[in-house]
């Protein structure tokens, strides 16, 4: 292994960390192991895709969570555009698919992992850890040989029950967040794309920019375009494009617009053991507090 001087972290990823190959998994369902398949499908646009590419088809057995019904707390004044789900309202619908604090759990969507991501990282915060992201989603599952169905499977278990053990490290607030703008310690990071981060286009909010101090990590740039042989880039190049990130002790804090894209970012830190907070409110959390500055440009 390769180790930094100057920091803490193996610098030589061990990749598929909270991850699975598409061939891993098509062999993990030949051995008929053990496992919760959940379909993550989202679009930023069509909040409805996900629901019906499902319907259409679907890895055999999944079952389906909405991002924004099913993964997301109703919105209210502050807290975001998709605040962290409750967590008892989420367990209840986990425990109906099968699903305890042991459960092997595998999420997909079509290969941006913002869905599956958001899911994962909540599972953690609710202390449900064995959980793995399907690397490249339904393009490389169907181009390493797997096969989909439109049969859908009947949420009905009832011997199924969650602990809830909310790991409160994980996820941060805005008071969080604002006492450590410009702080020496504290890397903020936001993940939406640079004209977003700039405040030169925003198609979502009221407001553009950036939460002062953060800087801009645009997540669709560590994906491959063509997500048949898995999304992420190879370990060189996220160890290139992290290297900040990886070669320091900085306390790491991760955001983006509502703490979906934020999470893909997350998982790819996971990769080189990089210890990092997500703010699930986001910049749309951030821009509901008036006397919150915001910034716009590069910082």
């Amino acid at each position: 292994m390769l180790f930094c001087n100057n920091c803490r972290y193996n610098t030589e990823a061990i990749f598929l960390k909270n991850l699975i190959s598409a061939t891993d998994l098509i062999k993990k369902l030949e051995n008929n192991e053990d496992m919760v398949l959940i379909d993550c499908r989202f679009d930023l646009i069509d909040r409805g895709y996900g629901a019906r590419a499902y319907k259409m088809g679907h890895i055999k057995g999944a079952y389906i969570l909405d991002v924004d019904k099913d993964l997301s707390a109703p919105i209210t004044e502050h807290g975001g555009f998709n605040p962290l789900a409750n967590p008892k309202e989420l367990a209840a619908k986990l425990e109906k698919m099968g699903i305890d604090n042991d459960t092997y759990i595998v999420t997909y969507d079509e290969g941006d992992l913002n869905g599956p991501s958001k899911l994962m990282y909540q599972l953690m915060y609710m202390g449900i850890k064995n959980v793995d992201v399907l690397d490249g989603g339904l393009p490389a599952f169907v181009h390493a040989g797997g096969k989909l169905e439109s049969k859908i499977p009947e949420a009905n278990h009832t011997d199924k029950k969650i602990t809830l053990n909310l790991d409160k490290n994980t996820m941060v607030d805005m008071e969080y967040v604002k006492e450590r703008l410009y702080d020496p310690n504290t890397i903020i990071i936001d993940s939406r794309s640079n004209e977003r981060y700039q405040g030169i286009v925003e198609p979502a909010y009221s407001k553009a920019g950036h939460i002062p101090s953060a800087k801009n990590y645009f997540f669709k740039d560590i994906l491959n375009d063509n997500f048949e042989n898995g999304s992420y880039k190879d370990a060189e190049f996220l160890k290139e494009h992290f290297k900040d990130l990886i070669n320091t002790d900085k306390e790491i804090i991760l955001s983006c617009g509502s703490g979906i894209a934020a999470c893909v970012n997350g998982l790819a830190l996971k990769q080189f053991d990089v210890p990092h907070k997500i703010y699930p409110g986001s910049f749309s959390d951030w821009i509901t507090y008036e006397e919150n500055e915001i910034k716009t440009g590069n910082e």
